[in-house]
């Protein structure tokens, strides 16, 4: 039993834990290119909570990891089979029902680790905020916990190399052979503002990819998936502590 994880620990050892910080990993449900599985970013959403939270508890900090939510945003990808999609709308009611339950139990620092690139908690949380103004409320999307390109050579957002190696480290089981995976090749967008970053329309994922994989896995390994996911959780661990140690209404500088 890890006492940090809801979902190992009980009630006898919970009843009388402290808890500064709760951890709420969220993922999706979606397809990975033809090799990865259908679960990639809740494994690694379940992963990198897990491992941060060990050094964070290690050094004292009192976390707890709640279950990973499975489902995220996946509206641009309605016609690839079972990609399950929850709305922003409904995203916010499962979080305002969340941290109802923490703000009146007196648990009032929540984190949303992110593990999907369709999610965007930033205006839900403000919201959210003003609803419970006795709570404090954070994101971080994991994977921008360190720099990417000291680990990977070939750059990709979705079941890339960085996300390749990781499922090699944690479920090799899962992952077919990489001679069996499409080259994840991203059609660009033909509007110059969107393709050069300044505008933004939602990608239509079939249109966009012809496997569904955007960046080329075949460089992928093992080593570097530990790597990378050890450097993540270190850098999360330290957020980790650091928001269970803050006095919220004194969290800036003078």
């Amino acid at each position: 039993m890890r006492p940090y994880i809801l979902a190992e620990t009980n009630w006898k050892a919970l009843k009388e834990q402290e808890v500064e910080l709760a951890v709420l990993p969220w993922g999706a449900t979606e397809a990975h290119n033809y090799h990865l599985p259908y679960a990639t970013d809740n494994i690694e959403a379940d992963a990198i909570a897990a491992a941060a939270a060990k050094v964070a508890w290690e050094k004292g900090t009192k976390v707890m990891v709640l279950p990973t939510i499975p489902f995220g945003v996946n509206t641009g990808q309605a016609d690839i089979k079972l990609d399950i999609n929850l709305n922003p709308s409904t995203q916010l009611a499962i979080l305002d029902d969340i941290i109802a339950v923490l703000s009146r139990q007196g648990i009032k620092k929540l984190l949303v680790l992110n593990s999907h690139g369709g999610n965007d908690f930033k205006p839900m949380l403000r919201e959210l905020g003003l609803r419970y103004p006795d709570m404090f409320l954070v994101s971080c999307f994991w994977f921008n916990a360190v720099d990417r390109k000291q680990f990977f050579d070939t750059p990709g957002d979705h079941a890339d190399e960085m996300e390749t190696s990781l499922l090699l480290h944690l479920r090799p089981d899962l992952v077919l052979p990489l001679q069996e995976a499409g080259e994840g090749k991203e059609r660009k967008s033909k509007i110059k503002g969107i393709r050069e970053g300044w505008a933004w329309s939602e990608r239509q994922w079939s249109m966009v990819t012809a496997d569904t994989g955007i960046g080329n896995p075949k460089a992928a390994t093992a080593a570097k998936g530990k790597a990378f996911l050890e450097a993540a959780a270190e850098q999360i661990a330290g957020l980790l502590s650091d928001i269970a140690d803050i006095n919220v209404q004194e969290r800036y500088t003078a």
